[in-house]
């Protein structure tokens, strides 16, 4: 079990003024942390000095750079062997913040999994149980969550990853896959969520589409069979269904099965061969 006094507390915000202060504070009554960290990404409404007279210690970019980049910056600023990474709108509880970091030690990563019923909106709950199903299906694990912020992991295993993460809003996404697939114990934890002080960054329109990038690629990377051998199968079985078809009712190949198989076969070898990159790739990992 990690105690309070190793785990490095990063916090990404921008423009979160209205709680940030009320965040710090609730964590630091909660438990001894080893360090606050504020990560105040550009914001132009006070938040970085708020964070400062609330005891925490603030990194500032000069410009809005993303929440991925200021989760980046934070956990590159940690010295703790543990990183917890909260959000600063006020969505979470400094008691679940304590029941994250209670189960490090046997797990490498705990996920803050949220219930479907405290997340805003209908429309989202319905994305992120479609991300969560493709997920599952990619990982072979049950994943109740995974866009959730609010997570907890070893330091070290957060810097060999660190150069996959990108920039926006789907730094979760890429650590809870890249964790699954390198086979480090991951661990979702439910919690309750709040309302959040302010307005949601995240779009789904806008971000929607880039969770469902992310989660590929990560995929592709540790496990590219589980996207190429699905996409091979399904050209097979229409090319072959529809080529027996033509065959029997006009006594003849059509051109379209020909290419289906084709297309079929060649999939499946890039995938063959982007599974063995894969695996030279990480063949020298610790």
């Amino acid at each position: 079990m990690a105690e309070p006094s190793t785990v490095s507390v990063v916090i990404p915000a921008f423009n979160e003024a209205g709680a940030i202060a009320a965040v710090i504070t609730d964590l630091r009554s909660a438990a001894t942390w080893h360090e606050i960290i504020v990560v105040d990404d550009g914001s132009t409404d006070g938040t970085g000095p708020q964070a400062v007279a609330a005891g925490a210690t603030v990194v500032r970019h000069p410009y809005n750079k993303g929440n991925g980049a200021s989760v980046k910056s934070g956990i590159r600023k940690a010295t703790g062997e543990y990183v917890l990474i909260i959000d600063g709108d006020g969505q979470h509880k400094p008691s679940d913040a304590i029941a994250l970091t209670t189960q490090l030690g046997e797990y490498d990563l705990v996920v803050g999994a949220r219930s479907a019923a405290t997340q805003a909106g209908s429309t989202r709950r319905i994305g992120n149980a479609t991300l969560n199903g493709l997920a599952s299906f990619l990982t072979e694990r049950e994943i109740p969550d995974l866009t959730s912020g609010f997570r907890a992991a070893r330091r070290d295993c957060l810097l060999e990853f660190l150069h996959l993460l990108p920039n926006g809003f789907s730094t979760p996404t890429t650590t809870t896959l890249a964790f699954i697939k390198a086979g480090y114990n991951v661990m979702f934890e439910p919690v309750q969520v709040q309302p959040r002080v302010g307005t949601s960054k995240i779009r789904l329109a806008r971000d929607g589409a880039k969770f469902l990038l992310i989660l590929v690629k990560v995929i592709t990377i540790f496990s590219p069979l589980r996207v190429f051998l699905p996409l091979s199968l399904a050209s097979f079985a229409m090319g072959l269904a529809y080529g027996l078809w033509t065959v029997a009712h006009q006594s003849r190949i059509p051109n379209g099965a020909v290419l289906l198989l084709m297309f079929a076969v060649m999939v499946f070898l890039v995938g063959l061969v982007s599974e063995q990159i894969s695996s030279l790739r990480f063949e020298n990992r610790r």
